[in-house]
């Protein structure tokens, strides 16, 4: 040879992958592995597509019963299992069989780690199987945390219409869906998914209802958000449930204290996510009452974030900083912009309007009246289809103005209350 840069490429040329991070870290190349399946040769020892189907079944047995004779809840041994038993039952149009209580499993957690490897590109063709259709579920829900919900929205509406899936794992789609359609400030659409599997009855059902309980809330019928938070038990999470409620009355202690209590909740039951989104939630509404304490929640908060894809809770972590640093001259309208920019890109309706409440009280603690007017404004757009309208009551209390019209809020203790403790942590935000 004239030169030895084909011989290097063969020779480096990596047939057995690794990746350090997977239960079963070496794989052989995805072009090896083809070449060996579809060799037209004439050998004795060659495999049958029969021979194929029949060594993927057993392959695919092997994953569940490894997966089942777990002597203990095993996340990276889910997570393995399913990426493996995915690929097998996709490649091969095999039943679903245990891939569906691992993908129930999958989601408890709301950890949501890829199970495909990321190609920066989407199907463009409809599932064909059972399998497919599964893959592309869970892909949709962890991708979700990287795309804006509008895409979410299209991607599950398409697999959920497709007929592949069971019944419970068509209500998992429907279900966040419906949580999708929330975010974007699609309450009607929500409303209406949410209703269906609760009536459903199925493994969602008390889900639903807490999805029923917040969408009370953003129309501001708090004692309904509160008399159904009450009712939906640890399954429902109940606790952040009823913090989510307590907050926007402005009462922060008793907000904190139901997110502590929904933080201690999943620590019993080992649920990640959860800890995560009910500690970010604490850190936010410390932040307003002790900007000094909510350093150590902050970073409690961004600690439990480690190894989690949770979009919305990281951005509820970097909002707190913002409400933990109002008032401060240095820096803030920039760490605004840039963290406005990062919502507007995720599509998530609920923390533009706590990013504005933010900015609000930073606006409010400097005295600046325009600013606050002008944020003011901005609520009063975002929240024009009536979900998040007390945003702006609250924006008027923080303010010290006067509110000509008021949402149709159903606040808990009255509105002269809520308007004296709002307006008490941005005199005591100045004391500070």
């Amino acid at each position: 040879m004239t030169h030895e840069a084909p011989a290097l490429r063969l020779i480096e040329r990596p047939f057995i992958q690794q990746n350090d991070f997977g239960l079963w870290p070496f794989h052989l190349h995805a072009l090896i592995r083809s070449t060996i399946r579809t060799a037209d040769d004439q050998t004795d020892d060659r495999w049958s597509s029969r021979d194929w189907r029949e060594a993927a079944e057993r392959a695919f047995a092997g994953l569940g019963e490894q997966w089942a004779a777990r002597p203990a809840p095993d996340r990276r041994l889910l997570v393995g299992c399913l990426r493996q038993g995915l690929a097998v039952a996709a490649d091969f149009g095999l039943d679903l069989g245990w891939l569906i209580d691992a993908a129930w499993a999958y989601i408890s957690d709301s950890v949501w780690e890829p199970l495909t490897p990321a190609t920066g590109q989407e199907p463009t063709t409809r599932p064909e199987t059972a399998a497919a259709a599964l893959v592309e579920l869970l892909n949709a829900l962890g991708r979700r945390q990287h795309q804006h919900r509008e895409r979410t929205t299209q991607r599950l509406a398409a697999v959920t219409g497709t007929g592949l899936l069971p019944a419970d794992l068509e209500e998992m789609g429907t279900y966040y869906w419906a949580k999708a359609q929330r975010d974007l400030g699609n309450s009607e659409a929500s409303r209406q998914g949410m209703q269906r599997v609760t009536d459903g009855g199925g493994r969602l059902a008390l889900a639903a209802r807490r999805g029923l309980a917040h969408l009370a809330r953003l129309a501001g019928d708090f004692p309904a958000a509160l008399a159904t938070a009450e009712s939906l038990g640890w399954p429902g999470r109940h606790h952040r449930v009823t913090g989510d409620v307590w907050w926007v009355q402005g009462d922060m202690a008793r907000a904190a204290a139901a997110y502590e209590a929904a933080r201690a909740e999943a620590e019993t039951h080992g649920i990640a996510g959860e800890r995560a989104t009910s500690q970010a939630q604490r850190a936010f509404v410390l932040a307003f009452t002790h900007p000094a304490h909510a350093d150590d929640e902050i970073d409690l908060a961004t600690q439990l974030l480690t190894g989690l894809d949770l979009r919305a809770t990281a951005l509820t972590v970097q909002i707190a900083s913002l409400v933990r640093d109002a008032g401060s001259p240095h820096g803030m309208e920039a760490r605004i912009h840039t963290l406005g920019a990062e919502i507007n890109a995720a599509g998530l309706v609920s923390a533009q309007v706590s990013l504005e409440l933010a900015t609000c009280f930073h606006h409010a603690v400097i005295g600046a009246d325009t600013d606050v007017a002008a944020t003011i404004s901005r609520l009063r757009t975002a929240t024009q289809g009536g979900d998040y309208a007390y945003f702006v009551d609250i924006a008027h209390f923080m303010g010290g103005l006067t509110l000509d019209n008021p949402s149709p809020a159903r606040w808990l203790d009255g509105a002269h209350a809520i308007r004296l403790r709002w307006r008490a942590l941005v005199t005591n935000r100045r004391t500070q």
